[in-house]
This record gives C-alpha cells, sequence and structure tokens, in this order.
C-alpha cells in the first residue's frame, strides 16, 4: 500500500499539473502531425543548399557534362531522419535540366564530400537530384494571364 501512494503517484500527479509533463507532451502532439519539417529540417536543408550553390558557382567538375554548367540550386528537402536530401536545380536560362541529372547523380559523392568539409553534420544526407519546374510553371501561368483572352475579361468594364 505504501508504494501506490507513496512518491511515485506524487510526481505524476504534479507533473500533469506542472510543466515538466507538458513538454514531454507537447512533444508527443507536435511529432503525430510531421508532415511539416522540423526547425532543424529545415536549417539543414538551408545550410545544405548554401553549401551546393558555392560548389556549383566555382563549377569546378571533372565530369565533362558538368563542367561550365550554371546550374542553381532552388530549393533542398531533408528527410525527417536527415538521411536523405532532395535537391531540386534548374539551369538559368535553359528549360532542360533534365539532360543534367545523370551527371549531377554521378558527382552526388563529390558534391557529399564538399558538404561534409563545410557542415559539421554527424551525418551527410544522401542527395537525389529533381528537376525544378516552379519556373516554368510560372512563366506559363503569366503568358496565359497576358493572353488576349484573359486580358479582355480582366479588363474592367467602362
Amino acid at each position: 500500500m505504501t508504494r501506490d501512494a507513496g512518491s511515485s503517484g506524487a510526481p505524476r500527479q504534479g507533473g500533469r499539473r506542472g510543466g515538466g509533463q507538458e513538454e514531454g507532451g507537447a512533444g508527443k502532439h507536435a511529432h503525430g502531425g510531421a508532415r511539416a519539417p522540423s526547425q532543424r529540417q529545415m536549417r539543414v536543408a538551408e545550410e545544405v543548399r548554401h553549401v551546393l550553390a558555392e560548389v556549383f558557382a566555382r563549377t569546378e567538375f571533372r565530369d565533362p557534362e558538368l563542367a561550365g554548367e550554371h546550374i542553381t540550386v532552388t530549393e533542398v528537402r531533408v528527410g525527417p531522419d536527415l538521411k536523405h536530401a532532395t535537391v531540386f536545380v534548374a539551369r538559368l536560362g535553359r528549360p532542360d535540366v533534365e539532360a543534367l541529372l545523370p551527371a549531377l547523380r554521378r558527382a552526388a559523392p563529390f558534391l557529399r564530400g564538399q558538404i561534409a568539409h563545410v557542415l559539421r553534420l554527424r551525418q551527410v544526407p544522401d542527395l537525389s537530384f529533381q528537376p525544378d519546374t516552379a519556373l516554368e510553371y510560372a512563366m506559363h501561368i503569366d503568358e496565359l494571364l497576358h493572353s488576349p483572352d484573359v486580358a479582355r475579361d480582366l479588363k474592367p468594364d467602362e
């Protein structure tokens, strides 16, 4: 009887009323909606993006397909375990970034090494590359909005 009514019951009740258990509970609730990236995921993704942007700005690749190419890293998304990163890339002024994806996949170990030199991470994420089509889509929408049919409909009535 003394074990049930002893000190083991009091901290639980006090913990529920106090701040200690609420912090743990808030963490559990936040984990339930884990679809949004965490602050750490976003920070690591942004740091990886900066490092890759610097490497691509220097254009120092041995691969002839990547040598002299101007590649823009538009976004990096890091998985919850920080072991995988998806890098969205675009070519300046050219929509054919898909042609460079095999060369970027071959250069991934070199790029991971560059990230490891700059960032202090326990494990450098594996890189996968995807074309960023957001700019093309925005240009298409802009073209549609400036078409004569849409411009006629958007004109204020006189």
